[in-house]
């Protein structure tokens, strides 16, 4: 268990000095906008594209897996949405509120450090809840949303989405690195160093950018902050766990499933919160007390994934 911990500090060792940067005016909240930008276009691009492109399909996608994760994450995202609404939040609100029960810091997180973690053997997996996340919830939450506001679906709506998916460089960049890896072409040398130097700046660029971005947030209405933090590191991962078991997935692909399910709210669920103007606050909370509950839980997931 400790040696798990040690692990996995050095990655909250970098989250928290891109907090204390931030927290001290060192690095000012345009700063860490820019670099937040870097590594969600260019960097961790760069990581995800290298990935696909050099596994095979079968080495990513998973029906067992899929379904796994799906039906865990559902079951999740439900229990989130029934809380709120026997909360009497309206669908809107409480849609966000089940999008913080599921949706982790897999990008920012979850690739680097499972990776770093877990060895090369987990990029497949833990790619394709990556995939699942964006395609699959991403597209749900802004249905509801959406829908709830308009009182009807339209063309137009489905089209923004389909636009909104597309412009999203970690798609983009995943379905990249999946057409190129299908159609069996090896990456020329050059292009292949030049992606390791750039997705090289990922995992310390991205973690310094999540601390960052917590300096700024507050812990305002602790009580709901707590009960998603805990649906997302408790309630998720035991959910897709089960899952996994009830579907027979690999063992290993399981434990990266888990790991993955463990990760602490995703900031662009703030993101999203805020351009729809629907519980940014109470997103916010949650992002940071879950990230520093994360601390403690993730290397308690990681210990008993170890333990089988």
């Amino acid at each position: 268990m400790l040696a798990i911990f040690l692990k996995t500090l050095p990655f909250f060792m970098l989250i928290g000095l891109g907090w204390a940067a931030a927290r001290t005016r060192f690095f000012p909240p345009e700063a860490a906008a820019w670099l937040t930008r870097f590594v969600f276009y260019f960097a961790l691009s760069a990581m995800l594209f290298r990935f696909a492109a050099t596994l095979e399909i079968s080495q990513i996608w998973d029906p067992a897996f899929a379904a796994a994760y799906l039906a865990g994450s559902l079951l999740v995202w439900g229990i989130g949405l029934a809380v709120a609404r026997a909360r009497k939040l309206n669908w809107s609100e409480a849609a966000m509120e089940a999008h913080c029960c599921v949706i982790g810091n897999t990008g920012f997180l979850g690739v680097p450090m499972l990776v770093a973690l877990m060895g090369d053997a987990a990029a497949g997996p833990v790619l394709l809840v990556l995939i699942v996340d964006l395609v699959v919830f991403s597209t749900l939450i802004t249905l509801i949303i959406t829908a709830a506001r308009q009182g009807r679906m339209s063309l137009a709506m489905i089209w923004s989405l389909l636009r909104g998916l597309i412009a999203n460089p970690m798609i983009v960049s995943l379905l990249a690195g999946l057409i190129w890896s299908g159609a069996g072409l090896p990456l020329p040398g050059p292009v292949l160093e030049f992606l390791t130097i750039l997705s090289a700046a990922a995992t310390p660029g991205a973690l310094f950018a999540i601390g960052a971005s917590l300096a700024g947030r507050r812990a305002d209405r602790p009580a709901t902050a707590i009960w998603l933090s805990t649906a997302k590191l408790v309630l998720h991962p035991a959910s897709v766990g089960i899952a996994a078991i009830l579907l027979a997935v690999d063992p290993f692909a399981a434990g990266v499933m888990i790991a993955a399910a463990a990760l602490p709210v995703a900031g662009n669920v703030y993101m999203l919160a805020q351009y729809f103007g629907i519980a940014v606050q109470r997103v916010s909370s949650a992002i940071l007390i879950s990230t520093a509950a994360s601390v403690l839980t993730i290397p308690i997931v990681m210990h008993l994934i170890e333990k089988g």
